[in-house]
């Protein structure tokens, strides 16, 4: 291979892309453009980027598979960082073939790992443990190993496994070190900050506090009823009882719930779950069917008796009957939530990330908007939204760059 692409490949490799460009910056040919693009990338010139990917697969051609293959894998990445989460998800996987194929293994496992950390990102954790399942890291560079530890340290903490996220942020950054570059770091900071600031209030007889991340695992994991309304669904152990199509039965659960042991008052309750002022005889009757079904959704971990004066709930072998709510709750949150990892979304990826229609979530933004509380850029397909002022965390995913690996 040219001696000059070798020594801007290695640079590029130790983080310094400034003198990769410099010995590549004169040159047109497949190869440049490529490490070119791969360094703009970085820069975070993702338009840039593109176009020099996008020239250098058209120059390498349907000859030179591993090489544009690579590109593809690059393209990938760029529009994972950039949220574009409509960019085929399946021409990774066929690029990632062609690169196991030809015996590319590196990269072939970076293009795994970008495949498990678009999945992570909407939420798909089964299909994304099933593309990390049996493989093994070791012989992967520092920075790869550190990319393989943070999709699986990213997965625990979905999966509130707090053991298992903070020894997969351990070896991540055992692996940044003897990477010695310091986005690594500085990403591996952020993703154990989630660790250490609260994930949810707890709600229980009249009063709340704040929670850790393994505060909430130990929570779901004891004997308590839980009413979920992180994820609008109510616990017992092992058993669960998913509400989230049912609004209309979670209001009445957790109305129930924050009351618990006493009783709601039909009044509070046809408020908070039709949003009436006062019940009038057909709000009842309808509170006694929808109450009728809360009943049936719950028989296995709890009854709901009537009172006087309304309804309680009863636990069965439950001695606690506890609220987990969001550390802040307020309409739209969902979406506050995915931009508060400091990218530029467009409306199309919120949707597809959070599972709703693009007509949903343009409706949300345009109300966040008029609030202040996101702001956007660009227009027609090239707009995206922002929050203002981001948090003091950086986003969970890396843009490390696949290199060349003859």
């Amino acid at each position: 291979m040219d001696s000059m692409i070798v020594a801007a490949a290695r640079l590029l490799a130790t983080g310094d892309l400034l003198g990769a460009l410099k010995r590549v910056a004169l040159r047109n040919d497949a190869p440049a453009l490529a490490l070119r693009g791969i360094a703009m990338a970085q820069l975070g010139d993702l338009v840039r980027a593109k176009i020099l990917l996008k020239a250098a697969a058209r120059s390498f051609g349907s000859r030179e598979p591993v090489p544009r293959a690579r590109c593809v894998v690059a393209e990938a990445e760029i529009a994972l960082v950039s949220r574009d989460l409509t960019w085929p998800a399946k021409t990774l996987t066929a690029a990632r073939e062609v690169l196991e194929a030809h015996g590319d293994r590196l990269n072939a496992a970076h293009a795994r790992h970008l495949e498990a950390r678009r999945l992570l990102l909407v939420g798909h954790l089964d299909e994304a443990e099933q593309l990390l399942a049996g493989v093994d890291p070791t012989p992967f560079p520092p920075p790869l190993r550190t990319t393989h530890e943070l999709v699986v340290g990213g997965i625990a903490i979905r999966r509130l496994r707090t053991g298992a996220a903070r020894a997969a942020l351990q070896r991540a950054e055992n692996a940044a070190r003897e990477a010695g570059i310091p986005a690594l770091d500085a990403e591996i900071e952020g993703i154990s900050q989630v660790l250490k600031t609260p994930a949810a209030r707890l709600i229980g007889r009249g009063e709340e506090r704040f929670l850790l991340l393994e505060e909430v695992e130990a929570v779901l994991t004891s004997d308590a009823l839980v009413i979920d309304a992180c994820r609008y669904v109510v616990r017992k152990e092992d058993m669960l009882v998913s509400l989230t199509t049912r609004p209309v039965l979670f209001a009445l659960a957790r109305a129930l719930a924050e009351s618990w042991p006493g009783d709601v008052s039909r009044n509070t309750l046809v408020s908070r779950a039709f949003g009436a002022k006062e019940a009038d005889e057909s709000h009842r009757a309808r509170l006694r069917v929808e109450i009728g079904r809360l009943r049936g959704e719950l028989h296995r971990i709890a009854d709901i008796n009537a009172t006087r004066d309304g309804f309680v709930f009863v636990p069965r072998h439950s001695h606690e009957v506890l609220i987990l709510a969001p550390p802040v709750e307020e309409r739209h949150g969902e979406i506050l939530a995915f931009l508060a990892d400091g990218e530029a979304w467009s409306s199309s990826a919120l949707a597809i990330a959070i599972g709703a229609s693009p007509r949903t979530v343009q409706r949300a933004l345009d109300t966040l908007s008029e609030k202040g509380k996101v702001q956007s850029f660009g227009r027609g397909p090239a707009r995206r939204w922002t929050i203002p002022s981001l948090p003091g965390f950086p986003s969970t995913l890396l843009l490390p760059g696949p290199l060349p690996n003859d």
